[in-house]
C-alpha cells in the first residue's frame, strides 16, 4: 500500500460541511504506512468540529476498502492563517468582482423564492420549511435564509439545536431534513429581541448572503418579515430575479392586508409565483371540511394580483407533524406541499 493509493482513496471523502474533498482541502497529513496499518493526521477547520465523528468513520471506511486492517487517526486543527486562506479560497470560488455571491447572477441556476405575507400569524414560515423539505426530498439542493430578522423562527420550528460552524468570518449553514439553514436565531442572545433600524438590517441580510458558504444550491427560500418594510425592500434590490410566494389565510382581512405585499412585489419588478392559502380548512375524520377562517380569501387575493392560488393547505393535526412546524410526508398537508414542490420543479424544466 502506497501513500498515493491512500490519498486517492481519500479524495472521495468530503468534509461534510464544505462538501469538498479532505485531500483537496489539505486536511490529510503525516501519512505513515506500516504494512496494512495506516496512521495519519486529520487537520480540522476548527478544534471543536461538530462532525468529527462522521469524518473519522468516512476515512476509516475508505481505507478499509483498499485493504487496511488497522487505521489510527489523530486530529488537529488549522492555524488562524490556514483558516483565513481557506476562507479566501471559498470566497474566490463563489463571489463575483463586486463582492456579491455568484449565485445572485441571473444565470447562476439558483431559483430564489421569497415567501411573504401581509401580516404575521398566517403560516408563512410553515410554508417555507415544508416547501423546502419537500424539494429536498425530491433530490434538490435547498437552502433557507430566515430573513425575518425580528421574528426569526425557522430553527425553533425544525428543532435545530446546532449553530453554524464559523471558519474565520465565513459561516457554514446548519443542515436539517436535507435543508441548509441560516437565521438570526443562531446569533441572537437567546430569545432577546433584535432592535435595529434599516442600515443594520441591510447589513445582516447582505452578510447572510455574502459571508455564508451555501455551496451548490438549486433553490434558496427566503422567509421574509410580514409587510412591506426595510428587509423586503432590500431583498428586492439584492435579488431582482426572485419569485414571490404570497401567503394568506382564507380570512378576508388577511387577504386584504396581503395584497399590499403583492403590490409591492409588482412595483419592485418581482414575479409573483402565486398565492398559497394556508389554514384553508379543517378536515374531519369523516371527510367533512370546516372552513374556520371563511372561504375564498386566497382566490380574491389572486385575482387582485393577477395570479393564481397554487396551493390550499389545510389545518394539520398534531399527530401529522414531525416537528412543531414540519408535516409528515404522508399527511394531507405533507401531500399538498409535495404537490407545491412539483409545481416549482415543473416550472424550472
Amino acid at each position: 500500500m502506497t501513500n498515493e493509493q491512500i490519498l486517492n482513496a481519500l479524495k472521495h471523502v468530503n468534509d461534510p460541511e464544505l462538501n469538498k474533498s479532505l485531500v483537496e482541502l489539505n486536511m490529510i497529513r503525516n501519512v505513515q504506512i506500516d504494512g496494512d496499518h495506516i496512521r495519519l493526521e486529520v487537520v480540522l477547520t476548527i478544534s471543536g468540529c461538530p462532525l468529527k465523528t462522521k469524518i473519522q468513520e468516512d476515512i476509516e471506511n475508505a481505507l478499509y476498502k483498499i485493504g487496511a486492517s488497522n487505521v489510527t487517526l489523530t486530529f488537529g486543527s488549522m492555524t488562524p492563517e490556514e483558516r483565513a486562506a481557506l476562507t479566501q479560497s471559498l470566497k474566490r470560488e463563489t463571489t463575483a468582482e463586486n463582492g456579491m455571491p455568484d449565485m445572485l447572477r441571473p444565470d447562476s441556476g439558483v431559483t430564489f423564492l421569497t415567501v411573504t405575507s401581509g401580516k404575521g400569524g398566517v403560516g408563512k414560515s410553515t410554508v417555507t420549511i415544508n416547501l423546502a423539505a419537500a424539494l429536498a426530498k425530491m433530490g434538490k439542493k435547498v437552502g433557507i435564509l430566515d430573513a425575518d430578522i425580528y421574528g426569526f423562527s425557522i430553527p425553533a420550528m425544525l428543532q435545530v439545536k446546532d449553530k453554524p460552524t464559523m471558519i474565520d468570518q465565513t459561516a457554514i449553514p446548519v443542515e436539517s431534513y436535507g435543508v441548509k439553514i441560516m437565521s438570526m436565531a443562531f446569533f441572537a442572545n437567546g430569545n432577546s429581541p433584535v432592535m435595529w433600524r434599516g442600515p443594520m438590517l441591510n447589513k445582516w441580510i447582505k452578510n447572510f448572503l455574502v459571508n455564508t458558504h451555501w455551496g451548490e444550491l438549486d433553490y434558496l427560500l427566503l422567509d421574509l418579515p410580514p409587510g412591506t418594510g426595510d428587509v423586503a425592500i432590500d431583498v428586492a434590490a439584492m435579488i431582482p430575479q426572485s419569485k414571490e410566494i404570497i401567503v394568506t389565510t382564507p380570512h378576508m382581512v388577511a387577504s386584504f392586508v396581503a395584497s399590499r405585499a403583492g403590490t409591492m412585489a409588482m412595483h419592485t419588478k418581482h414575479e409573483i409565483a402565486g398565492v398559497v392559502e394556508n389554514m384553508a380548512y379543517l378536515e374531519e375524520s369523516d371527510g367533512t371540511k370546516r372552513y374556520l377562517f371563511g372561504k375564498d380569501g386566497g382566490e380574491m387575493l389572486a385575482k387582485q394580483l393577477q395570479t393564481s392560488v397554487i396551493a390550499r393547505i389545510p389545518f394539520g393535526h398534531p399527530e401529522e407533524r414531525v416537528t412543531e412546524g414540519l408535516y409528515k410526508e404522508e399527511s394531507m398537508p405533507g401531500e399538498m406541499f409535495k404537490s407545491l414542490a412539483e409545481h416549482f420543479l415543473h416550472l424550472n424544466q
